[in-house]
């Protein structure tokens, strides 16, 4: 692999989060996505093109807004890098191929989702459909064969109905609805790993869940909204990238 196409990916990729992190902040609220200015969150004042460069400007500015000095979050440059290296990952796993380009919108379209949903707990309709169908499409590129993608198609279908009814038993305490469909989204476009996926999506949450919980002060009560989308691409997207599988590691050890 040489050094210009994991670069160019990455720089791709920290773009596409850029944008997607405009979608995210601006979908249901009437702003167009497409057009108008980037103003800064704290002073309102338009924000400049050297403002606007991804991963870059934050780290130039040390986190602090041009205009008013104002703290900027850092998670618009943790997303942009993320991606960034998701892109470059995708690339190394797949090469040039059919795939590529519809797990590269499909990845982009998973950030939108987990930006959306730690803003405000749900899933947004339009965008977990675009994401399904790009995640039917990554899937069947990437199947070894017809066989093989319908094998995925019923774990992608099994998961999504485990996870529909823990939403159901739950009354939606556990999780919302929208995680099914977003889980068997995930399931297809990682294929084999789905499984491994799915558990480690449930251990990450765990995890994040009691250190939240040992956080904060005891005569407090942690809010029930916890949002399981992240920790569901978390989860599924550390399977496929890795192929930890400790499903083959427990059955080695029974």
């Amino acid at each position: 692999m040489t050094l210009f196409a994991p670069l160019a990916l990455f720089i791709l990729g920290a773009i596409v989060a850029s944008f997607v992190g405009v979608l995210a902040a601006r979908l249901s609220t009437g702003q167009s996505f497409l057009f108008g200015r980037s103003l800064c969150d704290a002073c309102a004042a338009p924000l400049t093109p050297a403002a606007l460069v991804p991963v870059l400007s934050y780290a130039l500015s040390r986190g602090r807004a041009r205009c008013c000095g104002a703290r900027i979050s850092p998670l618009s440059p943790l997303a942009e890098a993320l991606l960034g290296a998701l892109f470059v990952l995708a690339y190394a796993k797949l090469g040039v191929s059919l795939a590529l380009p519809f797990v590269l919108l499909a990845l982009a379209l998973v950030l939108a989702l987990v930006l959306y949903d730690l803003a405000h707990q749900i899933l947004p309709t339009p965008l977990l459909a675009a994401f399904l169908a790009l995640a039917a499409a990554a899937g069947a590129a990437s199947a070894a064969s017809l066989s093989a993608f319908l094998d995925a198609l019923l774990a992608a279908a099994l998961i999504a109905a485990f996870l529909a009814l823990i939403h159901f038993l739950s009354r939606g305490r556990a999780m919302g609805f929208a995680d099914a469909p977003f889980a068997f989204g995930l399931a297809l476009l990682t294929g084999p790993a789905a499984l491994p996926g799915l558990l480690f999506s449930f251990w990450i949450g765990a995890c994040i869940g009691i250190a939240l919980l040992l956080a904060r002060p005891a005569s407090s009560r942690m809010s029930s909204e916890v949002p399981f989308a992240p920790f569901l691409a978390a989860g599924f997207l550390l399977a496929y990238f890795t192929q930890w599988n400790p499903l083959a590691l427990i059955a080695a050890l029974s």
